[in-house]
């Protein structure tokens, strides 16, 4: 009866092979955590993508090098879990929400707060899906069954308690303090919302006169319109200029108001004309100026970002509109002195990409210095956590160094809204900066506070702010698993294991997790940070879309297949926390990067149809392991054999090894040197002579089982980066049951007795050696299919050995017909392809094999042919005695007799042949030649090169015309000119190589 021998389709279809494992790894609920699992826990919290984006690459790349973590730790054995979830993204849904009603001639104040956020639960509803099953698409290996949502039950809860703690211990409070103010938006921004972006502006200089009459101050400014709210002059108390000024007084030009000179040490002498304006209610430095001097603060700015009435004439003007006014009164006024060009940083807010004006308003704000400075404690105390690359330590510590206190209210609709209600009935039910408040859990518990305080005929209000997005994702790492509830998952897995994240939210995120963590659970909530780099253009720029330069990632796979993508973005990766540039053609929307991945694909998909054609329908399990002589386990292992065994099982370390400290980019490229050049090019090449049904049974056997242990753990190596491709293989060849999964099977283990670094060098000098046979054959225009003579030099008895030991090795790869070793005195015969060097030492002592008759003239010429370093060269002119007529004969003699009985040739004086031509090259300290004397029509090659260098010096002549050529140089498109430069050097380059190779026949 016929074995059903198992088997891939004749292509790999990723759409179909991806589609297919991704419902069965979330129908099987294979990726489900379970907190009584054994193993050392192994736990991430995915970064949450908002609710309302799509994928983009940043998110490919990221979703990319987590889950290659979390397969590989999963495969080693670890209770592993990873946190899906998404984040509310205040900002961005109540924009999206407000250009639709704006759309439709509404406010939304006009449709009211309930109506606002049912419809904003409505957008997120229809909108979530979207990069969730995105995601779903890139084979992420997620517990769905654990997806979170910032403003889902359980967050929210804790999210509540969170303040709430905070407030009850003086953590929270409610102050009127200067605040960013995104007009765009209308809402308060943090530090860490705003982009400072540099712009080429103004700086204005006017004058205020002293009030007594007396002369005057020159002070300067980027924003003119602010000096409507000075109250004040500041200069340096020890600059010998000014300091017998301070304390007299100023008239503020157009408003008339009288304005103190103050002594502050903030102000830099060297800076403008070492006076500043004071505006304590529009600048950071003027407010903390105006607080210790005790300054009045104006505010003159509405929250849209126009002038409000203590503008005076100004009043209901944009802050723009009324810069360009407020200057032109000034220049009429005669106090305007000079307008300078100048280049200086002006803060945009992130959401509104307008710029932030510092604005004076009561908002909620965390005392950060308590956190900051816990969480600076386990860094310097425990090196916790410890981020990779290690020099973003220092960045995330002068962070946390210079933090100060942080405005978490918003005044948006979408989001946790903030549990303070206001006894409005104490301040003509309107909220005011003085309206007292209670905070509490619910509406209820406030009532009863407030019953308490103001007496049951209370009006109260909730706030109708919400708190800051970021609020809630800092809690993200122990609130997704259960806080402020001790759970199981709590226990288990948190601390989580690693963050993975981008060096752009180190501030707005990563500070914030572990502050609140310190402070809520008395830990760090993740032992290493791994900050990896940008996914860059074609051109090496960040990917933006005011730039519109993004690459589509779901387009890339759609024309390549996840894993292919997958492979790229992670293989890319040349160290750890490193930029990588993606390949694109926007004409094409191809990679060649991608394509490269893919094509990789292929070649494990191709590589796995020939094995199981020829493991005669067995598994790897049915066949056995590959072992040195076992009884009745096959045969002995043979060289190539322990070659590949100690490459893979070296592989297995150095993969490991790489992961274990996020060289997931090394990693990569390792198993693809591995997989394609050790096992396919080399291994399967070697060993399919021993395929054959007519080979040896013992030795067809242990290829089989080598073949499959080797192609099984590749693919259980190469399955956390490629996990679609590797899990349609995997149970193609092991036949496994419909409800196994390659993701939980166990990690390969490195096995040191089988780690033989002195042979896999040996071995190298044989892949050298058919490299170089494979070369000269391709240099002297050799056709594939015929077989040559070769001479193998050396003085080194190592390297003879392992010639020998490789012999047959070299003969079938490089298609050599009769190989000669020569020794120091005699060839020697060389021993069977199964004996290592080692053993080829002993094999050599007994050989009788004498040099062949043909190779003798060659021997005497071999010193001449010796390079420095690898090359080819030829010989082109000898002696015509030296081989004459008993080339051909003593073909013919060594084919009825054996070596050792070859007669010797007949004296030079009878030879008649032409002269010998050979062509040699180098290899170590290998010389190595072939002689064309019947191989290769020596003219006739002379002849095709020669045709082809004209037609190339014609072409280079053609394009160094066109380059000489003034008006094509100036007037074409600079990739033509481009094109035809990198065309000429290309041409005159293989018109150097072609001469080359004329010069040697």
């Amino acid at each position: 009866m016929t074995a059903t021998i198992p088997a891939l389709a004749s292509q790999y279809d990723p759409t179909t092979t991806e589609t297919k494992w991704q419902k069965f790894w979330e129908e099987n609920q294979v990726f489900k955590a379970d907190p009584n699992h054994p193993g050392e826990p192994y736990c991430i919290v995915i970064p949450p993508p908002n609710v309302t984006g799509s994928l983009h690459m940043g998110h490919a790349f990221e979703s990319s090098l987590i889950d290659t973590l979390v397969r590989y730790h999963r495969m080693k054995g670890r209770n592993t879990l990873w946190v899906p979830g998404t984040d509310h993204a205040s900002i961005a849904v109540n924009a999206v929400l407000e250009k639709q009603l704006k759309a439709e001639g509404k406010t939304r104040h006009e449709v009211g707060r309930e109506k606002f956020l049912e419809r904003a639960w409505q957008w997120k509803t229809e909108s979530e899906g979207t990069i969730v099953n995105q995601l779903r698409r890139l084979g992420v290996s997620v517990d769905w069954t654990r997806e979170r949502f910032t403003m889902d039950e359980g967050l929210s809860k804790a999210v509540l308690e969170a303040f709430i703690q905070m407030y009850e211990e003086g953590l929270i409070y409610r102050g009127n303090y200067l605040v960013n103010w995104c007009p765009a938006s209308q809402s308060a921004v943090s530090d860490l919302e705003v982009d400072n972006q540099e712009v080429n502006g103004h700086l204005w200089h006017f004058r205020y006169p002293l009030t007594d009459g007396s002369g005057y101050v020159e002070v300067a400014t980027t924003r003119p319109e602010t000096m409507l709210g000075d109250t004040g002059v500041a200069v340096n108390p020890n600059d010998d200029r000014y300091k017998h000024l301070i304390g007299k007084t100023l008239t503020l030009p157009i408003m008339g108001r009288e304005i103190p000179i103050i002594g502050d040490e903030l102000v830099d002498p060297a800076f403008g004309t070492g006076c500043v304006k004071v505006t304590p209610a529009h600048d950071p430095n003027d407010f903390e100026m105006g607080q210790r001097h005790s300054l009045p603060f104006i505010n003159i700015m509405n929250k849209d970002g126009s002038l409000n009435e203590n503008a005076g004439e100004f009043q209901g003007q944009d802050r723009f509109v009324a810069r360009k006014n407020v200057v032109q009164r000034l220049e009429a006024d005669g106090v305007l002195v000079k307008v300078e060009e100048y280049k200086h940083k002006v803060p945009y807010s992130d959401r509104g990409k307008v710029p932030v004006e510092p604005l004076l308003s009561t908002q909620w704000f965390v005392k950060i210095r308590p956190l900051a400075d816990r969480a600076l404690g386990f860094l310097d105390d425990r090196n916790s956590p410890e981020f990779v690359p290690e020099r973003w330590t220092k960045v995330y510590r002068d962070w946390l160094v210079k933090l100060k206190d942080w405005c978490i209210s918003r005044q948006l609709w979408w989001g946790h809204q903030i549990p303070a209600w206001y006894a409005v009935s104490e301040t003509g039910d309107a909220i005011t900066d003085e309206t007292p408040f209670v905070v509490a859990r619910t509406e209820a518990e406030a009532r009863e506070k407030a019953f308490a305080q103001f007496g049951d005929n209370v009006k109260l209000e909730q706030d109708p702010d919400v708190l800051d997005t970021w609020f809630s994702s800092g809690l993200w790492p122990f609130s997704t698993l259960g806080w402020p509830e001790q759970t199981p998952d709590l226990t288990t897995y948190y601390p989580t294991t690693t963050l993975v994240t981008g060096f752009d939210i180190i501030f707005f995120w990563v500070a914030r997790m572990t502050m609140m963590a310190g402070h809520f659970t008395g830990q760090m909530p993740f032992q290493d940070v791994y900050i990896h780099g940008l996914v860059l253009d074609e051109n090496g720029k960040k990917m933006s879309k005011s730039a519109n330069n993004g690459i589509d990632p779901l387009l890339l796979i759609d024309k390549y297949g996840t894993d292919a993508l997958r492979y790229t973005l992670i293989k890319e990766v040349a160290g750890a926390g490193q930029d990588i540039r993606m390949e694109y053609n926007r004409k094409t929307d191809e990679s060649a990067s991608v394509e490269a991945s893919r094509n990789f694909t292929n070649k494990l998909w191709n590589a796995a149809r020939f094995v199981m054609m020829n493991l005669d329908g067995k598994t790897p399990q049915q066949l056995g392991n590959p072992t040195p002589t076992v009884p009745d386990n096959g045969g002995d292992l043979e060289l190539c054999d322990r070659w590949i065994l100690s490459r893979y099982h070296q592989v297995v370390q150095q993969t490991g090894d790489y992961i274990n400290n996020y060289g997931l980019g090394e990693a990569a490229k390792g198993l693809y040197e591995f997989f394609w050049g050790d096992f396919c090019d080399w291994y399967i090449e070697l060993v399919k002579p021993r395929l054959r049904p007519d080979a040896p049974a013992s030795s067809r056997l242990v290829a089989q089982q080598t073949l499959a242990y080797v192609l099984e753990g590749i693919l259980k190596l190469l399955h956390p980066f490629m996990p679609h491709i590797t899990e349609e293989i995997w149970h193609t060849l092991t036949q496994a049951n419909e409800g196994k999964s390659l993701a939980l099977e166990s990690y390969p283990k490195s096995d040191p007795a089988l780690i033989n670094p002195d042979l896999e060098q040996q071995f190298e000098l044989l892949i050298g050696t058919i490299r170089t046979i494979r070369n000269l054959r391709a240099e002297a225009d050799i056709k594939p299919g015929v077989k040559v003579s070769a001479i193998l030099q050396t003085e080194s008895d190592r390297e003879r050995h392992i010639l020998l030991a490789g012999k047959s090795y070299i003969q079938d790869l490089a298609k050599v017909e009769e190989l000669t070793i020569p020794g120091t005195a005699e060839t020697q015969q060389p021993p069977s392809s199964a004996e290592t060097p080692n053993q080829a030492v002993s094999a050599n002592e007994k050989g009788n094999f004498k040099i062949s008759p043909i190779f003798l003239p060659f021997l005497l010429l071999l010193p001449l042919l010796f390079l420095v370093g690898t090359g080819v060269i030829a010989v082109a002119t000898v002696a015509k005695q030296i081989l004459g007529t008993r080339v051909s004969e003593a073909k013919q003699v060594g084919a009825t007799n054996p070596p050792s009985t070859v007669s010797p040739p007949e004296p030079a004086s009878t030879a008649q042949a032409d002269t010998p031509q050979a062509i040699a090259g180098v290899v170590g300290t290998v010389q190595v030649s072939i002689p064309l004397a019947g191989v290769v029509d020596v003219d006739a090659l002379r002849a095709k090169l020669e045709k082809n260098l004209n037609k190339v010096e014609a072409e280079a002549k053609a394009l160094s015309g066109r380059l000489s050529n003034a008006k094509f140089v100036d007037k074409a498109p600079a990739d033509v000119v481009k094109g035809a430069r990198d065309a000429l050097a290309e041409a005159e380059t293989q018109a150097e190589m072609l001469r080359e190779r004329l010069a040697q026949l």
